[in-house]
């Protein structure tokens, strides 16, 4: 079915993200951005301590490649056998599937190193931009944007987002203080999943508009 788009302001933050990815990118590939790494590694990795890298390893396990999938089958299932939501399940297998393949694309084309000093655990692959970030980004944040849609009160609104914002918020911040990825990856792999994500929510939003328009037609036809 066609549909048309119009532009919005879910438009104009996608392409704000993807701005904001490429000036990343940029300082990345031309080696400019080791201040800001370097300041943001010396003040989270001074807050290191047992307690602390105990929690710190349980969010980079929140976002890493099992609880992910695990968390985005049960998605799947609620939305396809629970609540039959269909178009929603789309939107989300989507989301996560082109993130993942982006990520795989992008490591590709930069081929930066990570970080190799003072690592609480290995990683091993390529380092911008995070994976992690990119796939705690697309995932979580396109849960709290269908969550989003069904709650009807504000304060509920804002709950869900503040909660989702700070899990997102804390799987990078926990590949930072683990040593395994730059402030740059972390904050390059948000930026282009914002982007990403954003965009798809566009697409997704002009075919409910669409479908929408196309069924109020056929009732006036019909009568």
């Amino acid at each position: 079915m066609s549909f048309k788009l119009k532009f919005s302001f879910t438009f104009l933050l996608s392409l704000l993200c993807l701005a904001g990815f490429g000036m990343i990118a940029y300082w990345v590939g031309g080696m400019h951005v080791h201040t800001f790494d370097n300041t943001v590694i010396t003040f989270v990795q001074g807050l290191e301590s047992d307690s602390l890298t105990r929690i710190m390893k349980v969010f980079t396990w929140i976002g890493g490649q099992i609880p992910v999938i695990v968390i985005l089958l049960a998605t799947l299932i609620l939305l396809y056998v629970v609540l039959h939501h269909r178009s929603e399940l789309v939107f989300l297998v989507a989301v996560v599937a082109g993130s993942a393949l982006l990520n795989i694309l992008l490591k590709q084309i930069f081929r930066r190193d990570r970080p190799s000093l003072h690592r609480l655990i290995e990683e091993t692959g390529f380092s911008f931009p995070s994976g992690h970030s990119m796939a705690a980004f697309s995932l979580y944040g396109a849960i709290v944007f269908l969550v989003w849609k069904h709650i009807p009160y504000i304060l509920g609104r804002i709950a869900v987002i503040v909660g989702g914002a700070c899990l997102i918020l804390m799987i990078g911040i926990s590949r930072i203080y683990l040593g395994v990825h730059y402030p740059s990856d972390v904050l390059g792999g948000y930026l282009i999943s914002a982007c990403w994500l954003t965009a798809s929510i566009w697409l997704y939003q002009g075919y409910l508009e669409a479908s929408y328009e196309k069924k109020r037609g056929y009732r006036k036809l019909k009568r």
